[in-house]
């Protein structure tokens, strides 16, 4: 596997291998996790060559945000990209990313507004932001990303649309613990007393889940509104009945009619900010 840390370098590496077939692209911020490899290895079997990209984002971490504090170890990274099938690195600056004067940014509208949208103004600017910048610089065929990031897969989704990109973007499902915990870079900062509160987010999606099921099959006339009340108040509930954590919010979303309707779910335990979803349907397959 080569690492290389420049738009030109990684334009360059990737000319004569167009010719060879697809290139799959999984854009990342480091601390592998299986989540990760799991893209890696989904790409590694649908594509000729596989590119990592290696960035921690600055615009999309809000001020008093863990940006500083965000793990980073780049040697650990580029050996697990090697051994999960990636053939190029693209470990770029931020100084390589938004160069001195750097003053164009991308907004996609409705989808990034709710959940994270709401509770972290401006992150999506910076995904949007971020993303585009590689998906023009790689010319990827494909890019792979994580279902437990459901709104950001829906935001991407609407600009890759929009834009009329020749890419298509490729969802996998969320990978988990055995318990159940939804695999993150930042599950580091968990003390173990605070793993085991954190475990109540993916309880309560479970939760949120059955009930959504069970109302769809009582055979009653129901509402979408009132579905989505009672998923989101199991929900609640057993996140309320969870000492240790503060709730951001629980909600059912469809963030466009292509999306499928999601229970998403943000925690605060100690210092540390997760999310995690659980899909309900699926979405317009037009």
């Amino acid at each position: 596997m080569r690492t290389v840390r420049t738009v030109a370098e990684v334009r360059a590496a990737l000319a004569p291998l167009r010719a060879t077939g697809a290139i799959g692209l999984v854009p990342t911020m480091g601390a592998y996790h299986e989540g990760h490899l799991s893209l890696f290895r989904a790409a590694r079997a649908a594509n000729a060559t596989v590119v990592a990209s290696l960035f921690v984002n600055p615009t999309q971490f809000l001020a008093g945000e863990d940006f500083g504090a965000y793990p980073r170890d780049e040697e650990r990274d580029a050996a697990l990209a090697a051994a999960n099938g990636v053939d190029l690195l693209y470990a770029p600056s931020v100084e390589e990313m938004y160069p001195p004067g750097f003053q164009t940014h991308v907004e996609v509208g409705e989808a990034s507004l709710p959940l994270e949208g709401a509770a972290r103004p401006g992150h999506f600017r910076g995904v949007a932001t971020v993303c585009l910048k590689l998906f023009t610089a790689l010319r990827p065929d494909r890019a792979y990303f994580g279902q437990k990031d459901a709104q950001q897969v829906a935001v991407l989704r609407r600009l890759v649309r929009d834009l009329d990109l020749e890419l298509e973007l490729v969802a996998l499902p969320t990978v988990r613990e055995a318990d159940g915990l939804a695999l993150s870079s930042r599950n580091v900062y968990l003390a173990p007393g605070e793993r085991q509160v954190a475990l109540a987010l993916s309880r309560a999606l479970v939760a949120g889940q059955a009930a959504w099921q069970a109302t769809g099959v009582t055979g009653t006339a129901t509402s979408p509104t009132d579905r989505a009340a009672r998923a989101e108040q199991a929900a609640r509930t057993v996140l309320e009945a969870e000492p240790g954590l503060a709730l951001d919010y629980v909600q059912v979303e469809r963030f466009d009619p292509l999306s499928p309707a999601v229970l998403a779910g943000a925690i605060r335990v100690g210092r540390t900010r997760l999310i995690d979803n659980v899909v309900l349907d699926e979405g317009d397959p037009q």
